[in-house]
C-alpha cells in the first residue's frame, strides 16, 4: 500500500477496495476501515480518480449519490475506476504499488445564470441538453478557462457547439 500513512481515509478506503477488487475479485465492506462508516455516513456523489506516473489512468464517479452512505459510494466508483473506465484496460496487480489515487466528494450542483460565475479552479461544470450529461471536474491540470472547461464537458456529453444546454457548478472537497 503506498503512501496509506499519509493517506486521507477516503483515499485509503478507495485504495483499499481497489487492492481487494484487483487481487482477490472482492468487494470490501466499509467497516474493514475502521471509523469509516461513522466518518463518511452521510450520502454524497464522489469521484475517484487514478494516476500512473501522473498520467490519468481511470476515473469514474456518481454526479448524485447512488448507494446508501459515502463510504460505499466511494468504494463502488473505486472499482469502477479501477476497472470499468472505458479509456484504460483494467488496474493489474503490478500497477497497484504506484498508483496515486485522489478522490473528490460532489458538493450540492447549482444552475448558473452567467458565465462569471464559473471558475475552472473553484468550480466543477455539469452540462444538460436532454439525456446527455457532461461533467469536468474543478483544478485540472491543462484547464485554465471557462470556455476550455465547458467545451470539454460539452464534448464528454455529445453536445454540439452552439447548442442549448443547461449549465450548473458544483465544489469538491478533494482528498490525497
Amino acid at each position: 500500500m503506498s503512501g496509506s500513512g499519509r493517506e486521507s481515509d477516503p483515499v485509503r478506503l478507495a485504495r483499499m477496495a481497489i487492492e481487494a477488487w484487483v487481487r482477490e475479485g472482492r468487494v470490501i465492506s466499509p467497516n474493514e476501515l475502521t471509523d469509516t462508516v461513522g466518518k463518511m455516513s452521510g450520502r454524497a456523489g464522489a469521484f475517484v480518480s487514478l494516476k500512473k506516473e501522473g498520467r490519468l489512468r481511470g476515473c469514474i464517479g456518481t454526479i448524485e449519490p447512488t448507494c446508501g452512505n459515502l463510504a460505499e459510494e466511494i468504494i463502488r466508483n473505486a472499482i469502477c475506476s479501477c476497472s470499468r473506465d472505458p479509456r484504460f484496460p483494467p488496474v493489474s496487480e503490478d500497477e497497484l504499488e504506484g498508483l496515486e489515487i485522489s478522490v473528490d466528494v460532489l458538493g450540492e450542483p447549482e444552475p448558473v445564470s452567467s458565465l462569471s460565475q464559473l471558475d475552472p479552479k473553484k468550480y466543477g461544470v455539469i452540462v444538460r441538453s436532454g439525456p446527455r450529461v457532461g461533467l469536468l471536474l474543478p483544478d485540472l491540470e491543462g484547464v485554465d478557462t471557462v470556455d476550455e472547461q465547458l467545451d470539454i464537458a460539452r464534448q464528454k456529453a455529445g453536445i454540439a457547439p452552439g447548442e442549448s444546454m443547461e449549465i450548473l457548478r458544483f465544489q469538491v472537497e478533494r482528498h490525497h
